[in-house]
């Protein structure tokens, strides 16, 4: 991934071809570092940054009855883009998703929901809420 510096709690890309090493992590950059660091447009981009083979090895664990989580769709419809009151999650920010599985592993979310999710993420590793987050965010919204 490009070589990248924090500037107002956002990664942005260094200008030129300097890499960095991404490691078993997701970093995401604003397309257009003025429009998201300056002026905070909501409607700027950013691109995500996901390990190799994260993407592919989400979707096994998104889909799968494996007795390590339940299927996402279970909840959050066919396509993840919600089902009634279950919000959809197809497209959004992977470190978002990652952040909520997270919470909702150390007891940290306290919304209506929240409780149903527990189970759902006791078992999952780290590694395994990165590879579900790039995933789901891999997905058009």
């Amino acid at each position: 991934m490009p070589k990248t510096r924090i500037s107002g709690g956002l990664f942005i890309a260094l200008d030129g071809d300097e890499k960095e090493p991404l490691g078993q992590r997701i970093i995401e950059v604003p397309e257009d570092p003025a429009r998201s660091e300056g002026l905070r447009d909501p409607h700027s981009g950013f691109v995500a940054y996901v390990p190799a083979g994260s993407i592919k090895k989400g979707e096994a664990l998104a889909n799968s009855a494996s007795g390590k989580t339940v299927r996402c769709a279970v909840c959050h419809g066919a396509d993840l883009k919600g089902s009634g009151p279950v919000p959809g999650i197809a497209g959004r920010s992977p470190s978002y998703l990652a952040r909520q599985m997270f919470d909702t592993q150390a007891g940290a979310r306290k919304g209506l929901w929240s409780e149903l999710m527990k189970p759902v993420v006791a078992k999952l590793t780290e590694d395994d809420l990165v590879n579900i987050a790039a995933y789901v965010a891999s997905l058009k919204p």
